[in-house]
């Protein structure tokens, strides 16, 4: 598949997660892929957090990071790269089971200050400001960083109903 590339560079934020395998090692990976592309370059990548599954309980705990990337791609070649790098990891999508088990799952975040509606595809991600796991981490690298729709996440991760979801950083064991 060819990954057509536009004109203008475009900041985006990328968030990553896994919870079969060695997720730690699974999301470190997906970092260096992140940042292979011809058209693709992580500019911060945040620590690793460990976080609860949301939803499904009856799987492992997740480890969550975020990125930032700046890239020469259209918001619909980025997933494409996103999708290819999840099928490198052996992700399988259940329809059954959306919030199960994953061996990576990257979710596009931002892109730029866009916001777009369409089939398969919706930027600022709907839920990202209403989670921990991906705001934690984004406030490591963007504290002052502007959700359209939402408002900052640093003021997003102080609201009652985030501090409550267990988020805990992760160390790497060597």
């Amino acid at each position: 598949m060819t990954i057509k590339a536009v004109a203008e560079t475009v900041l985006c934020y990328v968030g990553l997660g896994s919870n079969l395998g060695e997720p730690d090692q699974q999301v470190l990976a997906a970092m260096k892929q992140l940042d292979a592309g011809a058209h693709c370059q992580v500019v911060r990548c945040s620590s690793l957090y460990r976080s609860a599954p949301m939803g499904d309980q009856q799987q492992p705990d997740f480890i969550n990071a975020v990125c930032s990337i700046q890239l020469q791609l259209s918001p619909r070649a980025v997933l494409d790269h996103l999708f290819n790098i999840e099928r490198d990891h052996q992700r399988i999508r259940y329809v059954d089971r959306p919030e199960g088990p994953r061996s990576l799952d990257l979710d596009l975040l931002l892109y730029g200050d866009s916001q777009i509606d369409e089939p398969g595809i919706t930027v600022p991600h709907p839920r990202m400001h209403l989670r921990r796991f991906v705001l934690l981490p984004l406030s490591e690298i963007a504290p002052k960083l502007y959700i359209p729709g939402h408002g900052l996440v640093y003021e997003l991760l102080n609201q009652d109903q985030i501090k409550r979801q267990p988020v805990t950083p992760f160390a790497i064991q060597a």
